[in-house]
């Protein structure tokens, strides 16, 4: 009987390893594929996944639960992107940050909830479940996005900064509004909502799991990180920073999430000042695959699981009604407290085209697909948890498939992305000099194979070769004017070259060349100069900020 279980749960191990091992494989399909389509990474992942889910039997998804979302996938894409946030940075923008995460997740959520309280005629407590659950933004979905856009920095930290803390605010927000739905629906509706006592919890596991993810990237920054010269302990230790603070706050009662986020904000400011060149290569190399890997899960899941779940025949009204209530509560949050914010802080005012991205930017994912899956019929009844299946469902299409694949031209239209025109004719004239001289190496294997005659070749390759010395004039030229363009052009040619001296010294060790202990000094002495490289060109800045970063009128 033991043997039959055991043999049982070992079969069923094989099964799941061998779905994850298809899902990498299929992001990384997706990824060549959009390569050559100008669509979205997780706009295609989604697609992915829910042209998947019609084929059931050939990927076993079935272990894909909300509970996997939360604590496998989210916290390491959340570690990840606040290992990215200088606190510099962050600071001056804190008070409108803190702004829309609290004050914008609290608004959305009762706008929303009021919105479906009048559409469904149930308790107010169980139309603010749904209200907490898809208000606030998904740092997953938004970050994804903004890092293939180019925006400005200014812009993607107060996109990037609300996404990350409105995220554990609607988590608290949903938990306190569930237990106060279970205790409406148990008491025949007729339950209220106790605003004070739900202020003063909000308030316990919100600062609890800042506090507890702030202890322990304190703990992690400065007796492992700044003590211990090990790449490989130190990467580890922030892998079980990253889930151990999600596990640790969620035992302890309070907000899993936040904690995850104080960690990788402590980590990426304080920790990793004090760590070798080294370690930092390594930390920002595993975290930035470990984010791609995991993004793609997230995107190929949500696609899945409404795939799975199925739209039912009458999901349009409600999907429509769901909508709206998020579009209208985001445009009340983003332009009403950017306005306030700019009365009492002109100096650290929001432009009217940063609230249109920021508004439209508002994209809903993971998230918000992980708690409604968590809902149960004994606690709303089957008909409210369908509902809300429903609603999230369309609510998550509708942002990633529709705002997902028009906030590029948006910000396009709003110039918010364009780079200087100094710069962009320095990249066209490389680009063109790349092709002149890759045209010509094809021409001489033209010649060199016989399909071309002598003087057919001499005369295009001398075409050739008066172009390519037009365009070198030109640029040389261009570089005079700008010289500090030349500056960044030595820059990034300097960084080309030790990348490939790293590729170098590794092909030497598995040649037997070198020894493993010369590799990794070698490889040190390369990181160290690659670190003061980067250094050197963050202290000079040498391609400067827009100018204009904000983007227009007030």
């Amino acid at each position: 009987m033991i043997l039959t279980i055991l043999m049982s749960q070992e079969s069923e191990l094989i099964t799941q390893e061998i779905s994850f091992v298809e899902l990498v494989a299929i992001a990384a399909l997706v990824a060549l594929v959009i390569r050559r389509v100008r669509l979205p990474y997780t706009v295609a992942l989604v697609i992915a996944g829910l042209a998947l889910s019609f084929f059931p039997d050939f990927l076993d998804f079935s272990f894909i639960s909300s509970e996997l979302i939360l604590a496998l996938l989210v916290p390491p894409l959340l570690f990840e992107a606040t290992l990215q946030i200088s606190w510099t940075a962050l600071k001056k923008d804190l008070i409108p940050v803190l702004l829309l995460a609290t004050a914008g997740s609290i608004i959305g959520t009762f706008i929303v909830g009021i919105i479906v309280l009048q559409v469904l005629d149930i308790p107010l407590a169980t139309a603010i479940v749904f209200g907490a659950l898809i208000s606030a933004t998904d740092p997953v979905a938004v970050i994804a996005f903004f890092r293939t856009l180019g925006v400005s920095k200014r812009l993607a930290l107060l996109v990037e900064g609300e996404s990350l803390f409105n995220d554990g605010v609607a988590v608290v927000i949903f938990n306190l509004a569930l237990a106060a739905g279970a205790s409406a629906a148990a008491q025949g509706g007729s339950a209220q909502f106790d605003l004070s006592r739900a202020a003063l919890e909000f308030g316990q596991v919100a600062l609890g799991g800042l506090g507890i993810g702030l202890v322990l990237g304190f703990m992690v920054s400065y007796f492992v990180l700044k003590n211990v010269d090990d790449h490989l302990i130190e990467t580890a230790t922030t892998v079980s920073l990253a889930f151990g603070s999600f596990v640790a706050a969620e035992q302890l009662g309070v907000s899993g999430i936040l904690a995850v986020v104080a960690a990788g904000l402590m980590v990426g400011n304080i920790g990793l000042q004090g760590t070798s060149p080294t370690t930092k290569v390594t930390l920002s190399r595993f975290w930035e695959f470990m984010a791609f890997v995991v993004n793609s899960l997230v995107f190929l899941v949500i696609g899945l699981k409404i795939g799975e779940n199925g739209l039912p025949s009458n999901f349009l009204l409600p999907t429509i009604v769901a909508v709206a209530a998020v579009l209208l509560s985001r445009a009340v949050t983003v332009y009403g407290l950017s306005w306030i914010n700019n009365r009492l802080f002109p100096r650290n005012r929001i432009s009217l085209p940063f609230r249109h991205v920021m508004y439209w930017g508002g994209l809903r994912g993971a998230i918000s697909l992980a708690l409604v899956l968590t809902l149960t019929g004994d606690v709303l009844g089957q008909d409210v948890v369908d509902l809300f299946r429903v609603m999230t469902f369309g609510v998550v299409l509708f942002t990633l498939l529709v705002q997902g694949t028009t906030i590029e031209k948006l910000i396009d239209r709003l110039k918010l992305a364009r780079k200087p025109a100094r710069i962009l004719e320095q990249k066209r004239q490389q680009a063109l000099l790349y092709a002149k001289w890759t045209g010509k190496r094809e021409l001489a294997r033209l010649y060199q194979e016989g399909i071309l005659f002598r003087d057919t070749w001499e005369a295009m390759n001398a075409a050739y070769d008066d172009e390519i010395d037009e365009l070198k004039s030109a640029h040389r030229d261009h570089l005079q004017t700008f010289p500090e363009l030349e500056q960044e052009l030595f820059m990034q040619a300097r960084a080309e070259v030790l990348r490939a001296e790293q590729s170098a010294l590794g092909d030497g060790l598995r040649r037997g060349m070198i020894s493993d202990a010369l590799y990794h000094e070698l490889i040190r002495d390369s990181n160290n100069r690659a670190t003061a490289l980067e250094l050197i060109r963050a202290h000079q800045g040498i391609v400067p900020r827009e100018t204009e970063e904000d983007g227009g009128e007030s």
